[in-house]
C-alpha cells in the first residue's frame, strides 16, 4: 500500500508539472495558410502539450498590430519581406527567421459552368467580377497583378477587378459566387491533393516572383518556449507532411 501511495503521488507530480510547463504560442498568421495552420496547431499540442492561439489576416495588416503592440510569438508571413523588415527593426529575431512554405498561385472559379484551364479565361473578357487580394497588403495579391502583367492583361481587366483585404476574403468572394473568377492560393483549393469543387488553372511559376513564406520568432515571444517549440516543430518532417497536403511546397 505505501509503494502504490507512492507511486500515485509521484504520477499526480508529474502530472502537475508538466501541466505547468505547458505554455500557449500566440501566433499571427497570413491568411492563405488558414487551411494549413489548423491540422498543424493539433499535431503541435499532441506533440509538445504546449497549445496555441491563431489570428488569422492579411501580412500586412499582422505587421501593423505587431508594430502597435499586439501580443503575437511567432509571425508566419506570405512573404519573407515583412519577416525580414521586422527582424531589421528589432521587432524581431532575425536569426530565428525561415522559409516554412512555398506557395503557389490559382485562377478559380467555383461554378461548374465556368471552365478554367489556362489564361484563356482571362482573354475572352467572358466574366463579370475578378477577385484578387490586394496588392499592397497581400503577397498573394501582388503576385496577381504579376500574373496579369506578364500576360498584358492588367489595364483590361482592371475594369472587373474586386479586391479583398486579404487572400481569404478573395477566396470567399469567389466561393460565394460574388466573382466569377479569382487568384487564389493553391492551398486553399487543395485537400490532400485534390480540388474538391470547381476548376482552376494552376499559373504557371514562370509568370509571377516565387511567393515563398517565412516564419519568425517576435521578440515578445523571445522568452515563450512554446514559441520556439512551435518554430522547430514547423521545420519538422511531420509539419512538412501536412504543408505539402494543403498544395505547398518546402525548401
Amino acid at each position: 500500500m505505501p509503494l502504490l501511495s507512492a507511486f500515485l503521488l509521484l504520477l499526480v507530480t508529474f502530472t502537475f508539472a508538466s501541466t505547468a510547463a505547458a505554455e500557449t504560442v500566440r501566433l499571427a498568421v497570413a491568411a492563405n495558410f488558414a487551411g494549413a495552420v489548423e491540422p498543424l496547431t493539433a499535431a503541435f499540442r499532441a506533440e509538445t502539450g504546449h497549445d496555441a492561439s491563431v489570428s488569422l489576416g492579411s501580412s500586412g495588416k499582422l505587421v501593423a498590430q505587431i508594430r502597435n503592440g499586439a501580443p503575437f510569438d511567432v509571425f508566419l508571413s506570405a512573404d519573407q519581406a515583412k519577416p525580414e523588415a521586422l527582424a531589421a527593426s528589432g521587432e524581431a529575431v532575425a536569426d530565428s527567421r525561415f522559409t516554412y512554405a512555398v506557395g503557389a498561385l490559382a485562377l478559380w472559379s467555383a461554378s461548374k459552368d465556368v471552365d478554367v484551364n489556362n489564361a484563356a479565361a482571362l482573354r475572352n473578357g467572358d466574366f463579370g467580377k475578378l477577385a484578387l487580394a490586394n496588392p499592397r497588403l497581400a503577397p498573394y495579391g501582388a503576385a496577381a497583378v504579376d500574373v496579369l502583367k506578364s500576360l498584358g492583361l492588367e489595364d483590361s481587366t482592371r475594369p472587373h477587378w474586386v479586391q479583398g483585404e486579404n487572400i481569404g476574403q478573395t477566396y470567399q468572394f469567389v466561393r460565394t459566387g460574388n466573382a466569377a473568377l479569382g487568384f487564389v492560393a493553391l492551398s486553399q483549393i487543395t485537400v490532400d491533393g485534390k480540388r474538391p469543387e470547381g476548376s482552376a488553372w494552376i499559373v504557371p511559376q514562370s509568370l509571377y516572383a516565387p511567393i515563398r513564406q517565412d516564419a519568425i520568432l517576435l521578440k515578445r515571444g523571445a522568452q515563450n518556449p512554446a514559441a520556439e517549440a512551435f518554430l522547430t516543430f514547423l521545420a519538422s518532417p511531420a509539419a512538412r507532411t501536412i504543408i505539402h497536403n494543403f498544395g505547398y511546397t518546402t525548401e
